[in-house]
């Protein structure tokens, strides 16, 4: 962690810091030590008046070490413990059920934001989207999927179409293809 991380967030006028909420089978002290980060900055959060987004990660080994594992039982818990350790919001990754993204949701009581993740096609990334969203997700936070977009300012106002008008993937996609 940054030495003095919520200073930094103020004067370069972000929004938030952001910490992650690590598990990894096999390392505990990397959940531990995530723990300690968040517990260290709730206090600086808390005294700056600046909100607190923590990012539950469920790990699993993978052939480069490991890897994001969407295991909604473990998110679930993630995100519940990163609630109780005081996340103004939570970032996550969606889940192949929507139903399962529906009982995260549920367990946060905090609102909780999509990432996007790696780079996936316009379709998968748009019905993914509108998934989520019905299923409770309060925005996102996407990178790479619009900024490497060909028309990130067509693939913006597509999804900002499925956040604010409550636009199907279908509609967004064909908002989309119209640009």
């Amino acid at each position: 962690m940054y030495d003095d991380p919520v200073g930094i967030a103020m004067r370069l006028d972000a929004a938030c810091v952001i910490v992650n909420l690590q598990d990894s089978p096999g390392e505990p002290s990397l959940r531990e030590t995530c723990v300690q980060n968040i517990m260290r900055l709730r206090g600086e959060c808390d005294r700056a008046g600046m909100p607190m987004m923590v990012e539950p990660v469920p790990m699993a080994p993978a052939a480069a070490g490991y890897d994001v594992h969407r295991d909604a039982e473990r998110l679930r818990g993630l995100v519940r413990q990163a609630t109780e350790l005081g996340a103004d919001l939570i970032k996550c990754d969606p889940l192949p059920e929507a139903s399962d993204f529906a009982r995260v949701v549920r367990n946060a009581r905090v609102p909780v934001l999509v990432r996007g993740g790696g780079r996936i096609s316009e379709e998968e990334l748009l019905r993914i989207t509108a998934d989520v969203l019905r299923a409770g997700a309060a925005g996102l936070i996407y990178g790479r999927n619009v900024h490497q977009h060909d028309d990130p300012r067509a693939m913006t106002r597509a999804l900002a179409a499925l956040v604010h008008e409550k636009a199907s993937a279908e509609q967004a996609q064909a908002q989309l293809a119209r640009a």
